[in-house]
C-alpha cells in the first residue's frame, strides 16, 4: 500500500522537472558576446541577428543536399528549432525597439531582404517526417517576423516623418 503513494509522489515531483527543461541556447557563446557588446544599440543588434540568421539559413540550405539519413534529419530538426528561436528572439527585440521609438530604419532594409532569403530557404526545404514540425514552426515564425517587419517599416516611416528631430535616436526621451 505504501508503494502506490510513493509512485504517485514521484510522478507529481517529476512533472515540474520536465517542464523546467529548457531548450538549448540558439546562439553560440561568441555570438552572445557580440550581442552583449552591441549593448542597447538597436541597429547593431538587429544587424547581428540578421547575420546570425543568414548563417543558420546557409547551414540549413547546405544540409538539404546531403544524403537522406536519420542523422541529417536530426541535425536539420535542431537547426530549424534554433532558427525559429532566433527569429522569435529578433521579433522580441523589434517589439522593444518599437515601444522605445528607436530609429531602426537603417536595419529594416537588410532585415526585409534577409526574411525573403530565409523564407525561400525554408520553402525549398523538402518535407520529411524527421523535421517537418520544426520546418512548419520556422515558416510560421518567419511569416510572423515578415509581417512585423512590414508593419514596423510603415510605423517607423510615418513616425519619423512627423518627428524629424528624433531621427537616429536609440529611444524616445521626453524633453
Amino acid at each position: 500500500m505504501r508503494i502506490l503513494p510513493a509512485i504517485l509522489l514521484f510522478v507529481l515531483m517529476a512533472a515540474p522537472l520536465a517542464a523546467q527543461r529548457q531548450r538549448p541556447e540558439p546562439l553560440t557563446e561568441a555570438q552572445q558576446e557580440q550581442v552583449a557588446a552591441a549593448g542597447i544599440d538597436p541597429v547593431g543588434r538587429v544587424g547581428l541577428y540578421v547575420k546570425f540568421l543568414n548563417e543558420r539559413a546557409d547551414t540549413i540550405k547546405g544540409l538539404t543536399t546531403r544524403a537522406h539519413s536519420a542523422a541529417r534529419a536530426s541535425r536539420l530538426d535542431n537547426e530549424l528549432q534554433n532558427f525559429s528561436a532566433l527569429l522569435d528572439e529578433l521579433g522580441d527585440n523589434l517589439d522593444v525597439y518599437s515601444d522605445r521609438k528607436a530609429d531602426i530604419r537603417k536595419s529594416l532594409k537588410p532585415l526585409n531582404e534577409g526574411i525573403e532569403h530565409w523564407q525561400a530557404v525554408l520553402k525549398a526545404l523538402p518535407s520529411e517526417p524527421g523535421f517537418e514540425l520544426s520546418r512548419q514552426d520556422a515558416i510560421e515564425s518567419s511569416n510572423d517576423l515578415a509581417e512585423q517587419a512590414r508593419q514596423l517599416t510603415a510605423d517607423q516611416t510615418a513616425y519619423f516623418n512627423l518627428h524629424k528631430d528624433q531621427k537616429g535616436q536609440d529611444r524616445y526621451e521626453p524633453k
